[in-house]
């Protein structure tokens, strides 16, 4: 009996031993993971961009030094790479010192990153065409569309409808804006319906984040509304809000399809002419 209950209590032992053994080796796992995969970079302090007195984005090479630096001393996989990402966008290796030089191919070893290629540019081809077909949509009716390529801040611009609105093309910058989006993805909020003014201009944003899961927030795509166009322009002239509603009602082609859901659809064969329409539309 005596030797029954002490082979029950060692596999009792046993037994809880093995389950705080697997516990602690799932937490090390879990650590380890969170661990490797790190933050974003622009949680941190030393994001290497600031602002210009015109509201651009700019490199910051004191900046960029200061998260080698940190990276080197400190282990966060998915940061470092993006702030390596950048560095290589803005051939920082031309503007370090002889000695951050040395510093910076330590990072890149450290952190696995000899041939580097994040795959932005052909991550975001279908949002370019997103971007060009939404901006033909809205043709001379004031409304800007355009893509952000945001691995490479200094050149974001990659796609633009409807430019002549802010003047901007193929190559420019990213503004301040973009790069307050990225802090604000961090924080779960959204840029929508946001307004902005510049001198006598007025403008409606918005701005849609493009996340990818290991290198944050990669582009952008941004919807501007010339406020002072619409309300100056176009609303006291009859004959001007007409145009504008022509062009915005404006089509190409005419198609054989359907999208309403079955009511819907029922409801247009009876009558129904768009979706305030609440009159009764009983076949007669």
């Amino acid at each position: 009996m005596f030797a029954l209950q002490w082979i029950g209590s060692v596999l009792t032992e046993i037994s809880a031993s093995l389950i705080l053994l697997a516990a602690g080796y799932l937490i090390g796992r879990y650590r380890e993971q969170k661990r490797q995969q790190g933050r974003s970079l622009t949680e941190y302090d030393f994001y290497p961009y600031v602002a210009t007195p015109e509201k651009f984005a700019e490199f910051s090479l004191k900046d960029f030094r200061l998260g080698m630096h940190h990276f080197l001393r400190n282990v966060d996989a998915r940061a470092a790479r993006q702030l390596i990402f950048i560095g290589e966008q803005n051939n920082v290796r031309q503007l370090l010192s002889e000695a951050d030089a040395r510093s910076y191919d330590r990072l890149r070893a450290k952190y696995q990153t000899k041939e580097l290629d994040d795959g932005t540019q052909e991550y975001l081809e279908n949002y370019r065409n997103i971007v060009r077909l939404l901006g033909r949509t809205f043709r001379r009716l004031g409304i800007e569309v355009l893509l952000h390529d945001l691995s490479d801040p200094s050149h974001s611009v990659t796609t633009i409808e409807n430019g002549e609105i802010s003047g901007r093309v193929v190559g420019m910058g990213t503004t301040t804006l973009l790069v307050d989006l990225m802090r604000r993805v961090n924080l779960k909020q959204d840029k929508l319906n946001y307004e902005v003014n510049m001198g006598a201009r007025r403008f409606k944003c918005t701005t849609i984040p493009i996340v990818r899961r290991d290198f944050g927030v990669v582009g952008a795509i941004c919807l501007n509304i010339d406020v002072n166009y619409i309300k100056e322009e176009i609303a006291p002239d009859p004959q001007k809000s007409a145009d504008f509603f022509q062009e915005f009602c404006h089509t190409d082609m005419t198609l054989d399809e359907n999208f309403l859901s079955k009511d819907e659809y029922k409801k247009a064969l009876d009558g129904k002419r768009h979706f305030r329409d609440f009159r009764a539309h009983a076949p007669a």
